[in-house]
């Protein structure tokens, strides 16, 4: 028994719980979720029984709250060494580590204008210039590491790991608004979306009943 809670949103919406939640479900670790609707009045006081930062996606673990999903996904990898969180070799672990910082603090114009929604199906819609320079330095950023580092598997590194966690989100976003890619990424795209847990975390997220408005800009 590891102890562990994941405190998330709403998985239709909630990119950042399903970085987390992802990592934990393909390093096949076993956790209790606990699942908070986003933005209905009862939510701040829901969140604030588990995350000091009123946000989530949380990891409790015993007495310990994590908050933050790249702070919970690097307390993971202190915790369960032996999983392959980041990439062994030195140069690559770098560049790893490099890129889910720039998707955690990064990518403004695609969050606003390209919710997470994975019941929608809204090709073409919120493709601005700025969020065009957005996918261009995602795609940019594929190409490089499976060019230089991802030959001997599907995903960014080869191997799953942190780095795809936090780049699968703007898998669903691709998914829902149908950004066109070239050969490389289309396959790395095909290699997230269809993860089992990737395919559970939609499934879930489709048949949700709650609607956020904000959330929800072109299916009006």
């Amino acid at each position: 028994m590891t102890n562990l809670t994941l405190v998330i949103g709403n998985k239709n919406y909630s990119s950042w719980s399903l970085r987390p939640w992802l990592a934990m479900r393909q390093f096949g670790l076993e956790f209790d979720e606990v699942r908070i609707p986003l933005y209905t009045p009862e939510t701040p006081a829901q969140i604030r029984q588990y995350s000091p930062s009123g946000k989530v996606p949380t990891l409790l673990h015993g007495n310990l709250v994590i908050w933050d999903s790249l702070a919970i996904c690097e307390y993971l990898a202190e915790l369960f060494p032996s999983f392959h969180w980041y990439p062994e070799d030195r140069a690559a672990r770098a560049l790893a580590r490099s890129i889910s910082a720039e998707m955690h603090s990064g990518f403004q114009a695609l969050r606003q204008n390209m919710g997470m929604n994975c019941r929608a199906k809204l090709p073409g819609k919120g493709l601005t210039p700025e969020v065009e320079k957005d996918i261009d330095r995602i795609t940019t950023i594929w190409k490089e590491c499976r060019q230089e580092f991802g030959t001997k598997g599907e995903f960014l590194f080869g191997r799953f790991t942190i780095a795809d966690a936090m780049y699968a989100p703007v898998v669903l976003r691709f998914m829902t608004y149908g950004v066109p890619l070239d050969p490389v990424c289309q396959a790395y795209y095909q290699a997230i979306l269809t993860l089992p847990a990737t395919q559970a975390w939609i499934d879930a997220g489709v048949v949700e009943t709650e609607i956020i408005p904000q959330f929800e800009l072109f299916t009006k």
